[in-house]
């Protein structure tokens, strides 16, 4: 069976990836990728790293998505399109507007659809908050004790909200909510891996988190595969292990400066404002109190495991960009 694609988000080294992915696919007739501006990859002759994707300028925000989707017969929607940090220019309130109400957008035009019969949403491990209170590994069924309250991660939770809606509105389309772990390997640039290339860490004195990581081609393929095949429901996605916050910095060669919690939002506040780096109060708190999850249920769904565990995808970022421990191999 053929497939027609629409991919969002293609401005984005993921998005970007996913639709070359989906796009060298025999079975798949056709990738529409969308997003606001276009991909930086594509040039005036209409070379791309994309592939045979075609590009099309739309504001999720705008009734032109549905058009979109009706005009191409669209039959596989995968939503890439949510931004983890705001602009400079647009700031919080454009970003919340980007995420929540595009999204609201995007499934109303599929709701009204006769065509769409699978809809993939990138989320986030986010959306279980950092706490002291949390459990040590969370299911996909855990609650967090406290929710995102603040930016992205806010914004991913009410996402899932309306995604849950439509697929009780939609029982005969396939939905599948993925929630990654930070992404991580040499083409990433989100703020955790602009933190690992500082010269100095700042951390928060007495707190040793444990983070994880989502190798991008391990990301790919989880996103390719829930695209081409039946695998509805939610799944937390990353790598397997931990690692901690210390750990981190050894492997990448940088010196801690542990501060206390008051010193570090206050620092973190001066780089935000300055635009060095996004230390957004879900980062400060992940910084605190880490995040680890389960990720059997989509392994026994897919029969697979990620090629990379979360040490292996953090030491492929550390090569790609020259960061190495100051005096020997790493622990």
């Amino acid at each position: 069976m053929t497939h027609t694609v629409l991919v969002t988000g293609v401005s984005r080294h993921i998005g970007a990836r996913v639709a070359s992915a989906l796009a060298a696919d025999p079975d798949i007739s056709r990738v529409i990728g969308v997003d606001t501006v276009p991909p930086p990859s594509l040039t005036r002759d209409g070379d791309s790293s994309l592939g045979r994707t075609e590009f099309v300028r739309v504001d999720l925000r705008s009734p032109d998505i549905a058009q979109v989707i009706a005009a191409a017969d669209i039959d596989t929607v995968v939503h890439m399109s949510l931004v983890s940090a705001p602009s400079r220019s647009g700031g919080r309130a454009a970003m919340k507007e980007h995420n929540v109400i595009g999204t609201m957008q995007l499934l109303g035009a599929c709701q009204r659809s006769a065509t769409v019969r699978r809809v993939v949403v990138r989320s986030t491990t986010a959306v279980y908050g950092s706490s002291p209170r949390d459990p040590a590994v969370f299911t996909e069924d855990l609650e967090p004790h406290d929710g995102p309250v603040h930016g992205y991660a806010k914004d991913a939770a009410e996402v899932e909200g309306y995604v849950r809606g439509f697929a009780r509105r939609r029982p005969d389309v396939t939905v599948s909510s993925l929630r990654f772990a930070n992404f991580m390997g040499p083409g990433v640039d989100s703020p955790l891996t602009r933190y690992f290339t500082q010269p100095v860490l700042p951390s928060v004195f007495g707190f040793d988190p444990r983070l994880q990581f989502i190798h991008e081609d391990d990301a790919v393929e989880v996103l390719r595969r829930m695209a081409t095949e039946h695998h509805p429901g939610t799944f937390n996605v990353a790598g397997a292990g931990v690692l901690l916050l210390s750990q981190c910095a050894r492997r990448a060669g940088r010196l801690s400066l542990p501060l206390p919690s008051s010193a570090f939002r206050v620092l973190g506040g001066a780089a935000r404002r300055a635009g060095l780096v996004e230390y957004s109060p879900e980062q400060v708190r992940l910084l605190c109190h880490g995040r680890a999850v389960d990720t059997a249920r989509l392994e026994a769904e897919l029969g697979w495991k990620p090629k990379f565990s979360t040490a292996a995808a953090f030491d492929d970022f550390l090569r790609s960009h020259d960061l190495r421990p100051l005096g020997g191999a790493r622990p």
